[in-house]
């Protein structure tokens, strides 16, 4: 008698998410959050499975193609505040010149999906540079839980001096108007804002998911904003009321868009139980609009 066995995908619950969210943002202690989540899936088994589905998966295809034959695409190295920046840089190869979008990692550093979003915002008219904040430590390794340990030694205040600089770069470029904005997702997210804080020459501004800069910062902001969070994303979204009325209190351009049941990261279309493709989908074409709007 022939026999068919199927395989059971684990089931994510929310707490699952949260504990993955603790573990790559505040403690970093991998063996801990095993332990946690093996209590809570049943086996460490289990919990395998669960943490793959929570990560990042770094084969992932990408919603572009590496070799689109309408992009001109290379890595490139730029002045940055301390050394030399590293950065993968993405523009459409006829036509021009194009404005210019700086495309800021999460805290794995500049990961082929990052690569991938790149493309996408160049493919959209754009002059894109993604560039690798791990440069000056030698550049994102290819563990993800070894680019994640390296983001402790680094200072937002060197953070946000190469942003300054990767603008200064793009504005160099002769297929660039000289007009710039930022997206950045997670750590990037807030690495964005910080940059909207720290540069007048900054024009618009996209976090999706970022930390949220300090209400008494927000008066510096001369961007128009745009800001995506996940509606369960609490640990994030606890400093939107502060950071939305210190953008009203000093008259800042802004948006912000919550969508109702996504989570931290939902626009990670490479990690499968937390990406939400219709929120994904919603806030790139607010964002894309937002960009052609205010750069154009």
């Amino acid at each position: 008698m022939d026999e068919t066995r199927t395989t059971r995908t684990p089931a994510v619950t929310q707490e699952m998410i949260a504990l993955y969210d603790d573990y790559t943002h505040l403690s970093l202690d991998r063996r801990r959050f095993m332990d946690n989540l093996a209590k809570l899936a049943g086996s460490m088994t289990a919990a395998a499975s669960i943490a793959g589905l929570m990560g990042a998966d770094a084969q992932a295809a990408g919603l572009s193609a590496g070799d689109d034959p309408t992009l001109t695409i290379s890595t490139v190295t730029y002045p940055g505040a301390k050394g030399t920046m590293s950065g993968y840089l993405a523009a459409p190869k006829t036509g021009g010149p194009f404005p210019a979008v700086i495309v800021i990692h999460e805290n794995r550093g500049l990961v082929p999906h990052i690569k991938d979003v790149a493309r996408r915002v160049a493919l959209e008219g754009f002059v894109a540079l993604a560039p690798d904040f791990l440069s000056d430590q030698g550049g994102t390794p290819a563990d993800e839980d070894a680019a994640r340990n390296m983001f402790s030694g680094l200072t937002a205040e060197d953070v946000t001096a190469n942003g300054v600089a990767s603008i200064a770069y793009l504005k160099t470029l002769a297929n660039s108007t000289g007009k710039v904005g930022a997206i950045g997702f997670c750590w990037g997210g807030g690495a964005v804002n910080n940059l909207a804080v720290a540069s007048p020459e900054l024009m618009a501004a996209v976090p999706y998911y970022g930390a949220q800069p300090k209400a008494e910062d927000v008066a510096r902001i001369k961007a128009r904003m745009m800001a995506h969070y996940g509606g369960l994303d609490t640990r994030i979204d606890a400093g939107i009321p502060a950071f939305e009325a210190a953008l009203k209190a000093n008259s800042v351009d802004h948006q912000i868009f919550v969508y109702d049941g996504a989570n931290h990261a939902f626009n990670n279309d490479t990690a499968a139980a937390r990406y939400d493709k219709a929120a994904a989908q919603l806030a790139w074409s607010r964002t894309i609009a937002f960009l052609k709007d205010t750069l154009i």
